[in-house]
């Protein structure tokens, strides 16, 4: 069992041996134990705070006990054995000869001392630290999830009490939600139990579960339902009130969220272009001989990936992602097979496989039947599951790099890659970039298109379900109305659907079917909300109003963060070719210029300035410098997409593409400059 959800009964027993070290450090009146306190709640991790705290400190103790032995040894090899001269430590004049000789015998005891202490204080410090930073981190995390569903979640309870619910069973409801609201309805979650379990009345749950909440909106929004069950007013308008509210706030907040974006990109020019000046600068100080190789590798090996990942870790810290995988449960509770993986999944049939030997039978030629199907048309089946490509692209770059390897074609040393810098990158980066890269990023980006088309015509098509719906039909007769009456992939899903009740399918198992195939967050809570106000009753016009007006009011989000974003991809491309041409013309118009003066000079002097490596005393080895320009672009290339695609749409995958595009630019430039 993990650190973070309650101790083994070893940890357990190591947290009661550290305990008195807890009442030592920790009053019973600790503020920071208090916060941690509520911090552990708010992450809804199950330790008390005292056995928390306790644990961590063992985990420290004994971090910084290792570490500590580990210093005292280095400091000892690196002082008393001589390796480092301690002949003068402060260069203070000691006047008396006593204080003098004590000072010449404690010097390396004290130096091994506080190396040990050093070690050992680094080693407490991370444990403890990251220890204590779980609780922080996992109740952030809970918070940002559920403020980005809390406006779905509202509009979710508004539709159930228009369909007639009461305030209980919206409750249990929003509980039993947690494949659609996830961290939402574990919320709920707990005031359920808290009165089912705890014989507490629902009044006082709600009231302890907002104070429990990390979430400041879903407080403030339990405190004013609690305002609305103690007066009796009307449940219903409340909800509607706060739904529009919600929905405000989710566009302040994606408008807050692109305005920090932009401030990122605008860094993200500063902070792509210092690695270039930092490499020019090194190139003129190594023409002077003043520069050292292992600076240049520094910058290049170094410098580049590190800005960039760090930038890509500032993004992931304000990019939202969709939270929820997209699929929806069956009524028993269970994930809904259609849709599942076709090489693992074989439907239905697998919930009887072992009871009689008739459904093992049928399992076994389903699984061949799916087998065959994957077979017969292989380019559906990487649309559908993009990843799966790595299995077969990844052994076929390592085989045809193992080729060139072979053929003598690849070179295996340094000198090689300086001799070859444009063929020899070629062989070991752009070879299996191609190779693994292009076929996952159509088949990803084909996914995305085929998937995303269904809600291209959600919001018009669920306002004519309600139109059809207000008219007196039924949800299913709405549902035929529009596969008629509609063009597009939704209304050809609306077809299957209505075709798919009139063979005997429940009408929630066909929605659920739906949603599962194309498995889209937004999706699912939009057929959640359907489907469970079905249940109520047929007629619920409002219900499809209000998920028309949240799919909008998503719609209106989605078009700003494209519109936003665009402009943050054109600037980080933008400063990419800008590098790149930088580093062109500092190859092709400095460098090699330079290099023929130099040998030119060196010519007429006879002096000899050739030889491996880099001779800063006189030339310049052109070939050891297009490697590493070659290579700095490179990476940049594959930094600036991963930063474009995560940006775009808050999916590392999603940046493969521009990868390719730009490492491309980079691999024909250079065989034109390199």
């Amino acid at each position: 069992m993990s650190l973070g959800s309650g101790g083994t009964s070893g940890e357990d027993a190591l947290g009661d041996a550290f305990y008195p070290l807890y009442r030592v450090l920790f009053d019973e009146e600790s503020g920071f134990a208090a916060d941690l306190e509520r911090k552990l709640t708010q992450a809804r991790m199950a330790d008390t705070v005292e056995l928390y705290l306790s644990r961590s400190l063992a985990y420290g103790v004994l971090a910084g006990g290792l570490l500590w032995l580990v210093g005292t040894l280095l400091g000892y090899g690196l002082f008393a054995t001589g390796l480092i001269p301690v002949d003068t430590l402060i260069g203070m004049r000691i006047p008396n000869e006593t204080l003098l000789e004590f000072a010449i015998a404690a010097r390396i005891p004290f130096l091994v001392l506080s190396t040990g202490l050093f070690f050992g204080s680094i080693g407490f410090g991370l444990a403890f630290g990251t220890l204590v930073v779980i609780p922080y981190s996992r109740a952030s995390a809970r918070k940002r999830e559920i403020n980005m569903l809390l406006s779905d979640s509202v509009a979710f309870m508004y539709a159930l009490s228009v369909g007639g619910l009461n305030q209980l069973e919206i409750i249990e409801a929003m509980a039993k939600a947690e494949d659609t609201y996830g961290e939402v309805s574990r919320e709920f979650q707990t005031i359920v139990q808290e009165t089912e379990y705890f014989d507490t009345d629902y009044r006082t749950a709600i009231r302890n579960q907002s104070m429990e909440t990390p979430s400041d909106d879903l407080s403030q929004f339990l405190t004013d339902m609690l305002s609305i069950v103690n007066s009796g007013g009307d449940m219903t308008r409340f909800l509607d009130d706060k739904k529009e509210k919600h929905m405000r706030t989710a566009k302040q907040q994606q408008e807050l969220t692109l305005e920090t974006l932009e401030l990122f990109g605008e860094m993200y020019m500063t902070l792509s272009l210092f690695p270039l000046l930092l490499i020019i600068l090194l190139v003129i100080m190594s023409m002077l001989g003043n520069a050292s190789d292992f600076m240049l590798y520094a910058a290049v090996y170094g410098l580049i990936p590190l800005t960039g990942v760090g930038f890509l870790v500032l993004v992931s810290t304000v990019k939202q992602d969709e939270p929820g995988d997209g699929y929806l449960s069956a009524e028993d509770g269970q994930v809904a097979t259609d849709g599942g993986n076709p090489l693992f999944d074989r439907g239905i049939v697998e919930r009887y496989t072992g009871e009689y030997g008739v459904f093992d039978r049928i399992g076994s030629r389903e699984g061949t039947y799916r087998t065959m199907e994957i077979l017969r048309r292989p380019h559906l089946f990487f649309r559908d599951y993009p990843l799966y490509t790595l299995a077969l692209t990844i052994p076929a770059a390592i085989v045809l790099v193992g080729a060139a390897v072979g053929a003598g074609s690849a070179p295996l040393s340094w000198q090689g890659f300086i001799d070859a810098p444009v063929w020899g990158t070629f062989v070991w980066v752009y070879l299996p970039l191609y190779v693994v890269c292009v076929p996952l990023a159509i088949f990803r980006e084909w996914n995305v298109l085929s998937r995303m088309a269904i809600v291209d015509d959600l919001s018009d098509d669920l306002r004519k379900l309600s139109s059809a719906n207000d008219t007196g039909m039924t949800l299913l007769e709405s549902i035929r109305v529009v596969a008629d009456t509609s063009s597009g992939k939704l209304s050809k899903e609306f077809g299957v659907m209505y075709a798919k009740v009139d063979y005997g399918t429940g009408l929630r198992d066909a929605l659920v079917e739906f949603n599962n195939q194309y498995h889209i967050p937004r999706l699912a809570r939009t057929v959640k909300l359907i489907s469970k106000a079905q249940e109520a009753s047929s007629q619920i016009t409002a219900v499809l109003t209000t998920a028309a007006r949240a799919s909008e009011n998503q719609d209106d989000i989605d078009r700003e963060r494209v519109s936003r974003t665009r402009m943050q991809i054109v600037i980080i491309v933008m400063t990419y070719l800008t590098l790149l041409a930088v580093m062109a013309i500092l190859k092709t118009q400095f460098l090699d210029v330079m290099s023929g003066l130099t040998d030119q000079a060196g010519g007429d002097s006879g002096a000899d300035v050739g030889g491996g490596g880099m001779d800063f005393g006189g030339g310049i080895d052109t070939g050891l410098l297009s490697l590493l320009f070659f290579h700095a672009v490179t990476m940049q290339a594959i930094l600036s997409g991963m930063i474009s695609g995560y940006m775009r749409d808050a999916d590392i995958l999603s940046g493969i593409k521009y990868v390719v595009v730009l490492a491309t630019i980079a691999l024909v430039v250079w065989m034109v400059v390199g």
